[in-house]
């Protein structure tokens, strides 16, 4: 008896993990070696690839593509059609295989907006904040708000996913931070 749910369209490879009270909706793959913890929710037309480790409270909405390569930790947040890459320079004719994959890893409550591009070998901090259509290009710190083509950073988030004042206050929660050596740190 599995104490998760997956929708009848969608396929699970076989030697694939999934935790409790996981549910996996309409048209997605999750391929052989991928582990997903509980309580995680994937959206239609989900596809997670090979040996992609997906932390718990994970929430992935509609035709996102996780490839090998990718450590997502929990509570990350994948909005709709946003993407992950595993390899900087692909060639139909010339593929280098999964040996040759860069790693990215996405940090806890970390949120990625619609149609967003993780390009590999980027880290993404912990409760960082991607926004709708960026390309991230470079590492993310923790905290950091970032957007555009490429990505850059435009101000710092809460753990509660507010914007920041100059003093780094959030304005939703009123929780404290200060800088310390361009590291975001709470009171």
């Amino acid at each position: 008896m599995k104490d998760y749910f997956v929708h009848e369209s969608s396929y699970i490879d076989e030697n694939v993990t999934i935790g409790k009270g996981t549910k996996i909706w309409h048209f997605s793959h999750v391929q052989s070696g991928a582990i997903i913890g509980e309580n995680s929710s994937f959206g239609q037309n989900v596809n997670v690839a090979n040996n992609v480790v997906i932390g718990n409270n994970v929430k992935v909405q509609n035709n996102v593509s996780i490839y090998e390569g990718v450590e997502i930790e929990d509570f990350v947040f994948c909005g709709p059609s946003c993407v992950f890459t595993n390899d900087l320079t692909p060639r139909a004719r010339f593929p280098v295989g999964r040996n040759f994959y860069l790693k990215t890893k996405v940090g806890t409550g970390a949120s990625i907006g619609a149609n967003a591009t993780i390009v590999c070998g980027h880290n993404i901090g912990k409760n960082a904040m991607i926004a709708a259509g960026a390309v991230v290009t470079k590492d993310v710190p923790d905290h950091a708000l970032v957007a555009g083509v490429p990505a850059k950073q435009i101000g710092w988030v809460c753990e509660c996913g507010g914007v920041l004042d100059d003093k780094y206050t959030c304005p939703n929660c009123e929780k404290k931070y200060y800088l310390n050596d361009n590291v975001l740190e709470s009171l």
